[in-house]
């Protein structure tokens, strides 16, 4: 079983913390490793790629690569290719849940009281547009800038993930007949749901640009704080309040259909994470001058901000005790959490001490796919070999 401390483990690759400082930031400047592209070169195309000389894993790059990105093999970053394959074999849809004991519960007027209630709408508040803010980030952003071709394999399965988790929570708002216009609005209307949407839109824009080429130290910064953002702050701490809060009512025999897709959807969410945090890595061990100790204050005040503001989420989502647990508990939750996701960047921690108050969450990850956590139904899925096409 995959403890916390298991949860987002960077490949057996060990990357370096830091590398060396880069004085003329301000400047156009490639790495040695760099020297065949050109400052701003798109990735390259099949029909530009020179045709007498094939792939060589060696010259492959996390960005800035001037081999075929539509060649997968000869593999360079295996890693990602496993990872890739791990998630495939994760698949599920939202429709395999049984939803039926959410429903009656949510119509009996005694079913659950008015806080408990306020969480799952909250939750689905922000979680609706979330997962959609992210495909948008990998789709038009983040994939045309990485010019590693076993990257992209995952990066397009990742996309097709986040359009299973927006199906999920729309399964749960039409399983339980919530008003629609309520739940979808709610990232313009709840102030603690727009609030964090609104920290990571400028991070979306930036990169999705059609102007933005990345090949300078300053377009690769951009790049790589995106990554970061989305990574470690988006999926790596925005996610974890929700996550606790549907995840506690399953522990307690309530909306276990809701919360075994939550379940599913954490699994997915921790691979995302994991990935991306290889990602970073081995950007950082490929681009050493990128990480400044200017950049690194940089990062580190956005990770202040983002635990402020997810913990905002968590006083609004729960101004009374509930479940078990109440707000402040999760203002040390989310340190412990912002800890481990920058020292797995190669940050210092930021809140030295803290520790994770909701243990049960590290056993939460480890479900398996034919796994019936929450006696909720389960449809196996079969092979291609086993199919009948009559």
């Amino acid at each position: 079983m995959l403890t916390w401390d298991d949860e987002v483990k960077t490949s057996s690759q060990n990357f370096p913390q830091s590398g060396p400082h880069d004085g003329h930031l301000r400047q156009p400047h490639l790495q040695p490793a760099q020297a065949d592209a050109s400052p701003a070169a798109a990735p390259r195309t099949a029909a530009a790629a020179p045709k007498s000389r094939r792939v060589n894993a060696v010259d492959k790059r996390i960005i800035n690569g001037q081999t075929d990105v539509n060649q997968l093999v000869p593999f360079k970053y295996k890693w990602a290719w496993e990872k890739y394959l791990a998630t495939c074999a994760n698949h599920w849809m939202p429709q395999e849940i049984n939803m039926t004991r959410d429903i009656a519960l949510w119509k009996d007027p005694n079913g659950l009281t008015e806080d408990e209630r306020r969480i799952v709408r909250r939750n689905l508040g922000f979680f609706v547009t979330a997962d959609s803010l992210a495909a948008n980030n990998i789709v038009l952003g983040t994939y045309r800038h990485i010019t590693a071709p076993e990257c992209r394999q995952f990066l397009l399965r990742q996309a097709f993930e986040e359009a299973i988790h927006t199906h999920a929570y729309q399964y749960i708002v039409e399983s339980l007949g919530l008003d629609e216009g309520e739940i979808f609005n709610a990232y313009n209307e709840v102030a603690s749901i727009r609030d964090k949407d609104q920290f990571l839109i400028p991070f979306i824009d930036a990169i999705m640009d059609p102007g933005f080429q990345t090949g300078t130290p300053e377009a690769d910064q951009t790049l790589l704080k995106s990554l970061i953002v989305f990574a470690c702050l988006m999926e790596g701490l925005f996610f974890y309040v929700g996550f606790t809060q549907i995840l506690a009512l399953g522990r307690q025999n309530k909306m276990v259909g809701a919360a075994e897709q939550y379940q599913y959807i954490l699994r997915d969410e921790s691979m995302h994470c994991n990935f991306g945090i290889d990602l970073i890595n081995q950007l950082k061990l490929e681009n050493p001058h990128l990480w400044t100790s200017e950049f690194k204050d940089e990062i580190t005040a956005l990770f202040h901000q983002a635990v402020e503001l997810e913990y905002r989420y968590a006083e609004d989502t729960m101004p009374r005790g509930v479940l078990g647990m109440n707000a402040s508990m999760f203002k040390g939750y989310l340190r412990y959490i912002a800890n481990r996701r920058a020292t797995q960047i190669g940050l210092e921690a930021l809140f030295p001490n803290e520790e994770n108050p909701f243990p049960w969450m590290s056993e939460m990850i480890d479900l398996k796919k034919e796994r019936n956590f929450f006696e909720t139904r389960v449809i196996e899925y079969q092979t291609g070999g086993a199919l009948s096409w009559d």
